[in-house]
């Protein structure tokens, strides 16, 4: 991944009107000890219909242990 950390998840996917993707990847960014409090981030990663990168930025970060409301 372009941020040089390690997927975890994809957690969405989405096809775009000029033939690409946007994906939802959820990476850990920071471990920690227990798991439960390891801080998360979810990116969308654009790519066109190659592959290629368009974008990528992150949306959110979070620890692991939290649940969405």
């Amino acid at each position: 991944m372009v941020t040089g950390l390690v997927p975890h998840a994809v957690t969405g996917v989405r096809s775009r009107a000029d033939g690409g993707w946007s994906v939802l990847v959820d990476v850990v960014e920071l471990a920690r000890i227990p798991d439960s409090t390891s801080v998360m981030a979810t990116y969308r990663v654009d790519v066109d219909g190659t592959g290629e990168l368009g974008a990528c930025e992150r949306l959110r970060r979070f620890t692991r242990g939290a649940t969405d409301l």
